[in-house]
């Protein structure tokens, strides 16, 4: 089960790294292309800023290459071992996975990027929901 407090939940759902109380983008819907990328300058909760330098997710560039070539193993999996396809079937499979799922892909890539600086802080996410229930 995947919880508030693991890193998997940050990175999944694309939430605060710190405090996991809001999400860091400013449109959920990763197919809304005009705002796939866009974050919020800071968690309005914790106040954790996102942007911890200029041009900070461009490492991300490299995990989003890590994860492209797994979803592409993924659709030859599927498309030539399991359905048993054609070299050129599975090749075209592949293209259409990594164009259908970019945007995700490009999320994730930055979720995974920003989880490696930062952690969970479970005292920071106690303080703000005692203060919420105040």
């Amino acid at each position: 089960m995947i919880r508030k407090g693991m890193k998997l939940y940050s990175i999944l759902f694309g939430a605060c790294p710190k405090c996991h109380q809001e999400s860091m983008y400013v449109e959920k819907n990763p197919y809304k292309l005009t705002d796939v990328i866009k974050i919020h300058d800071h968690c309005s909760h914790c106040n954790t800023r996102y942007r911890m330098e200029p041009s900070f997710f461009y490492g991300s560039m490299y995990v989003s290459y890590g994860v492209g070539i797994a979803f592409a193993v993924v659709a030859f999996i599927v498309s030539f071992v399991i359905l048993e396809s054609s070299l050129m079937a599975a090749f075209v499979a592949i293209i259409v996975t990594l164009i259908a799922f970019m945007p995700i892909i490009m999320r994730l890539s930055r979720n995974i990027w920003i989880n490696l600086f930062m952690s969970y802080d479970k005292e920071l996410a106690s303080k703000i929901k005692k203060k919420e229930n105040d």
